[in-house]
């Protein structure tokens, strides 16, 4: 455990330490951890704790009312308004349930490049200050993973992952982010492309999956090649042929002209 000292006015002393369950947390699951405070010498008044997930964040202290950092995407609610005697430490517990949108990291084990973090605010005594930033691990479900081990038969490998704000047009979504998986053909199959662009747009029931020609350095939804649009539920895992849907969809876009979008216009 490491605490931060903040000062506040008049030098009024306040160790924070925010601590986030290790294990990878999933979407629509629950991410747990505790935010523990400590008034060393004084009496302090806790007036407000923040949380804030971010995205694509610096691992950096932002000290002392310096702003904020990182791409804000969700806001886990705790208490946050109780006082602290002299030498007391508090500990209050974190439990948000994530939005099913939330972004990977890592999928069995194997990061994506991309970077979760929790940043925590405290309000008291004149005191308004971020943390660290607080790494968070969110793993695929089992959907994704049986989506990309179909791929992955089909000679499509995950290679890296981009999250950009924005949303998918004409889907509905509580997180106003967008992560692009890139899967690469290392059979280097002929006719079809080297390179696939993935989208999960995950709900409580399935996946909208979202397939094109990949452009990940081009952030914008219509900039980009056309993208087909497939499902499937959850409980399909286990159930469905998920390796002849994948042949058929890399077939599907491998036929698709740049110049048209199998999903209508895209805004």
């Amino acid at each position: 455990m490491v605490f931060k000292r903040l000062l506040g006015k008049g030098g009024v002393p306040l160790e924070i330490d925010t601590l986030v369950q290790s294990e990878p947390a999933l979407p629509g699951g629950l991410l747990t951890g505790e935010v523990v405070l400590r008034a060393p010498e004084r009496r302090v008044e806790v007036k407000a704790i923040r949380l804030r997930l971010v995205t694509d964040a610096p691992v950096a202290h932002k000290g002392d009312g310096d702003g904020e950092s990182g791409d804000t995407f969700d806001y886990p609610s705790v208490s946050g308004y109780f006082t602290l005697e002299k030498g007391e430490e508090r500990r209050v517990r974190i439990r948000h349930r994530l939005k099913w949108e939330t972004p990977l990291t890592e999928v069995k084990g194997d990061k994506l490049g991309v970077h979760l973090g929790l940043h925590t605010e405290v309000e008291a005594e004149g005191i308004k200050a971020q943390t660290d930033d607080d790494l968070v691990h969110i793993a695929a479900l089992p959907l994704h993973e049986t989506v990309l081990d179909a791929f992955a038969a089909e000679g499509y490998g995950c290679e890296g992952s981009r999250i950009v704000r924005g949303d998918i047009p004409r889907t509905e979504y509580h997180v106003y982010r967008r992560q692009s998986l890139l899967l690469v053909d290392r059979l280097s199959g002929h006719e079809r492309p080297r390179e696939l662009e993935l989208n999960f747009h995950t709900n409580a029931v399935g996946c909208e999956i979202f397939l094109r020609k990949a452009a990940l350095q081009e952030g914008y939804w219509k900039s980009k090649p056309p993208a087909l649009r497939f499902v499937a539920a959850h409980h399909e895992v286990g159930r469905a042929d998920f390796g002849a849907e994948v042949r058929r969809w890399i077939g599907e876009v491998s036929l698709l002209s740049d110049s048209h979008a199998a999903d209508d216009d895209e805004d």
